[in-house]
């Protein structure tokens, strides 16, 4: 009996072992490859060399994909002091710095469908503008391989014709002019562009050859790839950021796309919102919503002091109906009409209390969100456009003490815009004071 238990005792002690063995395999194994791992991924934390490059949706592809897609903020004092949610598409974060970037880069990319230009071939893009078009289209043509000339009046703000300058764009300066006049910047940059490629072009005494390239006319005015710029971009940003509750949405309309790309895209949607046009002094766009009548009292025989639009907004304003805004037709429910009093007033009430450094186009959006407020009530969420910083634009005025605030007189100052600066020591004080007493 001893013997048989024995003999099952040797039996039961070697598959023991061997599996014992096995085992011991297996950990020793686990223990390496996690040693090394670890082992390796303190190297590689220690170097960056873990560092995933992969695109994501989080990185744009170079400047063209930093246009569109602003935030829309809510301006806190405004909406506090009126009672109302007032918000602003931050259009200025733009790259090139307004929301004319949007306008440029469809206006561009739909002549390139077209056929019409072609990239890296000597092409170049004319644009008769007073500024901020003329920056967005020489930052885009630029990123996409086109050169660019750029037809202005010679009486905006400096800051805008430097940067252009800086960009390398050629920039012609013109005297403010009707739009009958074959002069006028629009006019001629049409007629610059239909020259280029035909002829030799003679600028500064330097002969320049440019048959075989094409030339480009932009057209912002009559061109309706502008209005499509916010339909199919500004307008859904605005509508899915607000998740459509929008009461009221305010503009105004320098060649009308912004207010008729956003206003057809989103009245359809909602059947409720009211648009309002703002308008500054010198334009007829006031009176074309309000009575269908394209006129301006500034129109009048002996009345007009300025060749374009008696006022020192800029960029926005019109004595003509362009087709951009005739899509608008019938979509605008009312217009507001801001003095230049009223937008000094709110771009230095924006700098106060907000810290927001407007330009003056986004001052008297401004101006407008608050009339607005005033007529719905507390309680209704409005929508405006902050086009562009007050960076670019450094306007002032010098009021003729001799008339008062009543009759401006507005002389070609260039100065820091809408704030308190010093003036050059050759201005009476007087009339500074005078003009600080009417804000």
């Amino acid at each position: 009996f001893l013997s048989y238990i024995m003999l099952f005792d040797g039996a039961f002690k070697q598959p023991l072992q061997t599996t014992t063995l096995f085992f011991g395999l297996i950990v020793g194994v686990a223990l390496t490859i996690s040693t090394n791992s670890l082992l390796n991924w303190f190297k590689k934390k220690k170097d960056g060399s873990d560092i995933n490059y992969t695109k994501t949706d989080d990185i744009v592809d170079g400047v063209l994909g930093l246009v569109g897609n602003t935030p829309l903020m809510r301006i806190k004092s405004l909406s506090e002091a009126t009672g109302c949610d007032i918000l602003a598409k931050v259009e200025f974060l733009n790259p090139g710095g307004s929301l004319k970037d949007r306008v440029a880069l469809n206006i561009i990319e739909k002549a390139e469908e077209q056929g019409l230009i072609s990239p890296n071939s000597g092409c170049t893009i004319f644009e008769g503008t007073s500024g901020s078009t003329g920056i967005s289209i020489a930052i885009i043509s630029r990123a996409k391989g086109y050169n660019a000339w750029i037809v202005m009046p010679d009486d905006q703000a400096k800051e805008k014709y430097q940067l252009l300058e800086k960009l390398g764009v050629t920039v012609e300066k013109v005297r403010p002019a009707s739009i009958v006049d074959k002069q006028q910047f629009v006019n001629l940059a049409k007629i610059r562009a239909e020259q280029f490629g035909k002829q030799q072009n003679l600028q500064q005494g330097v002969v320049e050859d440019n048959s075989g390239k094409a030339g480009f006319f932009a057209n912002q005015f009559e061109n309706l790839s502008n209005a499509e710029a916010h339909y199919f971009g500004t307008g859904p940003e605005i509508f899915k950021q607000t998740n459509g509750k929008i009461d009221a949405f305010v503009a105004g309309a320098g060649t009308g796309g912004t207010i008729s790309g956003i206003s057809r895209y989103l009245k359809p949607l909602i059947p409720s919102l009211k648009v309002f046009l703002v308008d500054p002094p010198g334009s007829g766009l006031y009176n074309k919503v309000k009575y269908n009548i394209m006129y301006s009292p500034y129109e009048a025989e002996g009345t007009r002091r300025r060749h374009q639009v008696d006022t020192i907004i800029e960029g926005v304003g019109l004595n003509r109906m362009t087709e951009n805004f005739n899509t608008a037709h019938g979509l605008i429910d009312d217009a507001i009409r801001v003095s230049d009093e009223e937008a000094v007033a709110m771009a230095r009430y924006l700098v106060r209390e907000e810290g927001l450094f407007v330009g003056s186009s986004s001052a008297i959006n401004c101006v407008g969100c608050v009339r607005v407020a005033k007529r719905l009530g507390p309680g209704n969420r409005i929508v405006t456009i902050l086009c562009d910083s007050g960076q670019r634009v450094c306007m002032f005025i010098i009021i003729n003490v001799t008339n008062g605030i009543e009759n401006l007189d507005v002389v070609v100052i260039k100065l820091s815009y809408w704030l308190s600066v010093s003036l050059s020591q050759s201005i009476n004080l007087s009339i500074i004071q005078k003009f600080q007493q009417h804000l």
